[in-house]
């Protein structure tokens, strides 16, 4: 299950980093929308038939993350995975929120679509069930998702701010079938995509690293890849307890041989499922992604590059944070107390926002920036006060 599904409010979002090894500190529990990200939701009905040929209807929610400006920007549909069944009816809409911060740094439009079947639509019709353990048939599900896909670029032509000659296609876990799917469709405007840990088929608690039927999955990819022209970045790690090490080695295997172009990496483990690496790992998979963009021609950085210490004030000076005494006393000395890779990031405005571990600077920034919508900067990066008085 990714992590999309945990729910978005800002106390969740403390427990979300504390349970990933990050901290990451909020003013308040009021629910999150980035406002720095123009964070907005939209529905869009689309139209998609189950494994048994049943057609319905629905509006689906679309989460929108954005640039500053006018635009026309780039756009990315970034796709959510599939709880296994004792869990789904727990499963929200999709954010993706790291992910979409980053994307938007480097100039996109995200679009995240809940597909039917899921949150708002959870219920009476499942358009990605696929059959049994033991007689999985994984046609359907990857043609009403990529459905969903294809109607949420249809959606976005409507925006003024949105350029959809030039789109690309991500997803996680199930998300990653729908990239797949989607990529061997060959919209107009898709220029190439990413698999995070994508497959189906897979049950970590009862059946850990070993999915049902590998082998199907393998020959249905690696038929369907001929038809696929746009490249692709596949992305697994070691301790995925959804595929495990070996199967994803396959499946790739079986694209490349079917003609399909995918640069593949096998990521050392990290945390205690590699499935959700994704949300944990960015500091391993962004610099990777940013190499796969720059090749697609979008070669603006999305790395946030580490300040150099700048002679304000020692970082246990407590006294010199332009914050205000209880801030200092309160959120500030929680900064101190944790362990490097560790940031803190203040706003004019009196916001305050810290995190540690994985990509740190980024979520400092983003927990700062998000509940106001008002720039942020960095104040310190583990030991060293980076931040200047504005002139």
């Amino acid at each position: 299950m990714d992590a999309m599904l945990v729910k978005a409010i800002a106390c969740a979002v403390l427990v979300l980093g504390l349970s990933m090894g990050t901290k990451a500190q909020q003013p308040t529990a009021e629910p999150v929308v980035a406002r720095d990200l123009n964070e907005e939701t939209q529905f869009i009905g689309v139209t998609v038939k189950d494994l048994y040929g049943r057609e319905e209807t629905r509006k689906i929610p679309v989460t929108i993350f954005r640039p500053a400006g006018a635009g026309p920007f780039p756009l990315v549909v970034m796709n959510h995975g599939r709880a296994v069944t004792g869990k789904r009816a727990q499963q929200g809409r999709g954010r993706f929120e790291q992910f979409s911060r980053y994307m938007v740094s480097k100039g996109f439009v995200v679009m995240v679509p809940t597909r039917m079947g899921y949150a708002d639509t959870y219920g009476d019709f499942d358009p990605e069930v696929s059959g049994s353990c033991t007689a999985l048939r994984p046609e359907a599900m990857a043609q009403a998702a990529s459905d969903q896909v294809l109607a949420t670029v249809n959606f976005a032509k409507s925006l003024p701010y949105v350029d959809t000659s030039r789109w690309i296609v991500a997803g996680q876990s199930v998300g990653g079938l729908a990239t797949l799917a989607t990529a061997w469709r060959n919209p107009a405007g898709l220029v190439g995509g990413i698999n995070f840990a994508g497959g189906t088929g897979g049950n970590p608690d009862q059946n850990p690293g070993r999915p049902c039927q590998p082998n199907r999955v393998e020959s249905f990819w690696g038929g369907k890849a001929r038809d696929a022209v746009v490249p692709l970045l596949w992305l697994y790690w070691d301790n995925d307890l959804y595929w495990g090490a070996d199967v994803p080695r396959k499946w790739h295997a079986a694209w490349v041989a079917g003609g399909g172009k995918a640069e593949f990496h096998q990521l050392p483990a990290i945390g205690t499922d590699g499935h959700n690496a994704m949300a944990i790992d960015m500091d391993h998979w962004v610099p990777i992604a940013e190499k796969f963009l720059a090749g697609l021609g979008f070669d603006k950085p999305g790395v946030i590059a580490r300040p150099s210490a700048s002679g304000f004030a020692r970082v246990d000076e407590i006294d010199k944070v332009p914050a205000t005494a209880t801030q200092r006393d309160g959120i500030y000395k929680q900064f101190l107390n944790a362990k490097p890779p560790r940031a803190l990031a203040l706003g004019a405005d009196g916001a305050l926002g810290w995190a540690t571990g994985d990509w740190a600077m980024g979520k400092a920034l983003g927990l700062c920036q998000q509940r106001r919508g008002a720039p942020c900067k960095l104040y310190a990066v583990d030991d060293d006060v980076v931040w200047t008085p504005s002139k």
